[in-house]
């Protein structure tokens, strides 16, 4: 027979087994994570729930370079000005502060739909200049535009001095893109114009062929609805993608990415962590060059 001692030790140390499988089936399974971005600042949003899926100093500060862009041709289109109206570039649309290139000539005329088509396509700066200048008031009139949009959005860590991008004190956070993201995907302009491969514009007799600035809008495994890269060396490399990933609609914000393919690294890093077929430092490692969201000299 067993001794009383004996039968209660055993009885305790059953007690503690039964407990001890308690907690672990109580214990939520974590959550992979992607491999370590190169992006200093992200968000992953699920629009259709409000879900933030993945977030990296999500509220932090800093410039966005031509992400600007979207909230220029979002004011632009609220203003419902006539998008046949003919735009002429000038001289007050050459960059002075960064001095970039651009391919679109001071006398060019343009109708105000092509001038956004290839801002948001190409990231052309002149384009966005001359958008400004042609707004009700003027540029100044637009940037006021522009910020008083921003507050409306919620988009609280946000302020914009200049349409185009080109300076550093134009700044937002993930959190507040993901927010601009939402509002302009509802726009079938800026839908078309931001993921076109390339558009052709006319000045004087020659044909200048426009392409879009993220290679990832060429990429058949991808599904981007919206999109826009950013790039002056205070922001490093930005991009923004509205994008359905497994049948899911998904907000990406990428900031501050460093190395030419990085932000392009990325998104697919994160496109396979949701997925969940491909691990996440695996599709970084590998870096398609077809993949890349590279920009050509001058551009974003």
């Amino acid at each position: 027979m067993r001794s009383a001692a004996t039968a209660k030790a055993q009885q305790k140390a059953g007690q503690r087994h039964r407990g001890d499988a308690k907690r672990h089936r109580a214990r939520p399974a974590k959550l992979a994570r992607p491999a370590p971005l190169r992006s200093s600042a992200v968000t992953i949003l699920d629009p259709g729930t409000g879900q933030v899926v993945y977030q990296k100093n999500a509220r932090a500060i800093m410039p966005i370079a031509s992400l600007t862009k979207l909230m220029t041709a979002l004011v632009v289109l609220e203003a419902d000005q006539d998008m046949n109206e003919t735009l002429t570039v000038s001289k007050l649309d050459i960059d002075r502060l960064k001095f970039s290139s651009s391919r679109l000539r001071p006398g060019t005329r343009l109708t105000r739909a092509a001038m956004l088509h290839i801002a948001l396509m190409s990231s052309e700066n002149r384009a966005a200049s001359a958008l400004g200048r042609y707004y009700p008031g003027g540029t100044g009139q637009l940037v006021r535009a522009m910020n008083a949009k921003a507050r409306a959005l919620g988009m609280v860590r946000t302020h914009y001095v200049e349409p185009t991008g080109l300076s550093s004190a134009n700044v937002s956070s993930p959190e507040d893109l993901a927010k601009l993201v939402l509002a302009v995907q509802k726009y079938d302009r800026i839908r078309q114009y931001s993921t076109d491969r390339q558009f052709t514009i006319t000045q004087g007799r020659q044909h200048t062929v426009y392409h879009n600035t993220n290679r990832l809008t060429a990429n058949p495994s991808w599904k981007i609805h919206l999109q826009k890269t950013g790039y002056i060396s205070e922001a490093g490399r930005c991009m923004v993608l509205y994008a359905t990933v497994r049948g899911r609609p998904m907000v990406m914000v990428f900031l501050n990415s460093q190395g030419k393919f990085s932000r392009a690294a990325d998104a697919n890093a994160v496109r396979a962590w949701l997925v969940g077929g491909v691990p996440a430092h695996a599709a970084r490692a590998k870096r398609p060059a077809s993949l890349a969201g590279a920009a050509s000299p001058g551009h974003d």
